[in-house]
């Protein structure tokens, strides 16, 4: 069998998804999607293991220094070809780099003296930092609305928030991709959406945010994100 024909077998077998925060849980286990998965080729699984420990909120520990975050995300960048895929990890962590601007804004911590974040706007974010959306309104319309959630110290509201776009961000990408190897990434990332979702309690989200502001990763002058992301 071909790696098109495999592929196409491969998303066939997969089941849909119900609506996003509906479904108590995945529409099936891990366990059976991992069996699915070695459909791949060793090089596609090997990307699809680099997204998924990039991406995941549980994979920066709070010992991780802003040092080994920045070099984890360039990495991933020399390590993932598609460029769909290079899109979608880098909308998840400019979303990721706003958020984590939030919380410190919040805190009350001034505007960093260089970039910050990741992608298109870690030099915007500090130059407009006084501004309550960083003038992002128009680009990213969440932000109003996740502002709000942190100031009324909702984590699990604004979890559901950030998941819900990424979401959408996901669904948008895989409209252009049915059967093969992209497709297949955007499924399991979706999937893991719905995983974390089910896992979610206000508790372990106020956890996880905490984290991403203590690791807001700064000093990317040196990375050329923004090609990546053209």
């Amino acid at each position: 069998m071909s790696k098109q024909d495999a592929y196409i077998a491969l998303m066939c077998s997969l089941p849909g998804s119900e609506r996003l925060f509906v479904a108590k849980q995945p529409p099936l286990s891990r366990i059976r999607l991992d069996r699915r998965l070695t459909a791949l080729t060793p090089e596609d699984s090997k990307v699809l293991k680099i997204l998924e420990h990039t991406l995941s909120w549980s994979a920066y520990d709070m010992d991780v220094s802003d040092a080994q975050a920045i070099q984890r995300c360039k990495q991933a960048m020399e390590d993932i070809p598609q460029p769909t895929l290079r899109k979608l990890f880098m909308e998840r962590m400019e979303l990721r780099s706003v958020v984590a601007a939030l919380r410190l804004r919040k805190r009350g911590e001034p505007a960093p003296s260089g970039p910050f974040g990741v992608g298109r706007w870690s030099r915007h974010i500090p130059a407009n930092w006084g501004d309550p959306s960083f003038r992002l309104e128009r680009l990213m319309p969440w932000i109003k609305e996740a502002t709000q959630l942190l100031e009324n110290e909702d984590p699990l509201g604004l979890e559901r928030l950030l998941l819900s776009i990424s979401h959408k961000q996901l669904k948008r990408h895989a409209a252009r991709h049915m059967f093969d190897f992209e497709a297949v990434a955007i499924y399991v990332l979706i999937w893991n959406i719905f995983d974390r979702w089910a896992q979610s309690s206000a508790a372990e989200a106020a956890k996880r945010f905490e984290k991403l502001a203590q690791q807001a990763m700064a000093d990317f002058a040196d990375v050329d994100f923004e090609g990546a992301s053209a």
